[in-house]
């Protein structure tokens, strides 16, 4: 895939951060496109299907092979309570990449990532699902999100992977935990050198922290208790001082070399060759 630099991650387009409005995510994905970026990242349980339907309106204008689309599978919601479960079963991955489609007004998707794993689905009915999909046409490629390294070695041995999703940026390369989440890998240490070895993208998600290396954060009111982001305790007193802190310094640092700190947190994953399309979300185009 010839992707670009910067991808645009669809996950606060799908409602569920501050101040998103529909008509105005769908504008800043289009003014993406016309700046050069082609590469779009998003996920059915974005706005539980919301962020995959504004995504396929933003580009119902644009030709197809013009831009590389990526979604996700394996977090559904299909019960009366509409609580998210993880699912991984090669039925679910099959029904999940048609409902995608339509949602997305496409007949093929270029990524398909396993976004969280499953651990009630063996990796190799995964892994027959996976195949099933890119033997029918509707997936070119495949990625893992959120995957530990040994989990990720044996897919391999069941299907071919093309890309590697997970949290990375300046203050968290070897994170241990998202929103409360333990993460069973580490970047820099075991993700990075499998990539190199294997010849994956790695695909940083959160670059920038959540906003905190754009270098705007305060203390406090940086969002209310309906953002997503509320849920992160990094972002939230106590751990926040001590993160912003570290901001602080990166933004001083930043500016002796006269950039934003938001281009200093970016060049330092452009540097690094294992990876690839970095998810950079954005809800609003600046113009």
């Amino acid at each position: 895939m010839n992707t670009s630099v910067l991808g645009f991650g669809c996950w606060a387009v799908g409602g569920t951060w501050n101040d998103t409005e529909d008509q105005t995510s769908i504008r800043t994905m289009q003014t993406a496109v016309e700046l050069g970026i082609n590469f779009f990242d998003v996920a059915p349980v974005y706005g539980l299907g919301h962020a995959e339907t504004l995504l396929g309106k933003a580009l119902e204008t644009t030709a197809r092979e013009q831009v590389y689309i990526a979604t996700k599978c394996g977090l559904v919601w299909n019960n009366p309570e509409k609580a998210v479960k993880n699912n991984l079963t090669k039925a679910s991955i099959i029904e999940e990449v048609d409902q995608s489609l339509v949602r997305l007004q496409t007949d093929y998707i270029d990524l398909l990532q396993c976004h969280w794993p499953d651990p009630n689905t063996p990796l190799e009915e995964t892994a027959e699902g996976l195949r099933a999909v890119v033997e029918s046409g509707k997936v070119r490629h495949l990625g893992v999100s959120n995957f530990s390294l040994e989990m990720t070695q044996e897919l391999m041995q069941h299907c071919e992977l093309a890309t590697y999703q997970g949290l990375y940026n300046l203050l968290e390369p070897n994170a241990t935990h998202y929103h409360n989440i333990p993460l069973s890998y580490r970047s820099r240490d075991e993700i990075i050198p499998l990539c190199e070895k294997h010849d994956l993208k790695y695909l940083p998600y959160s670059p920038l922290m959540q906003g905190l290396l754009t270098g705007t954060f305060k203390p406090s009111g940086n969002f209310d208790e309906k953002d997503d982001r509320a849920n992160n305790p990094k972002l939230n007193s106590p751990l926040l001082e001590q993160y912003l802190g570290c901001a602080d310094e990166l933004k001083a640092y930043a500016e002796t070399a006269g950039m934003p700190l938001a281009h200093l947190a970016m060049g330092w994953l452009m540097a690094q060759d294992a990876v690839g399309p970095i998810i950079t979300g954005a809800i609003r185009n600046g113009r």
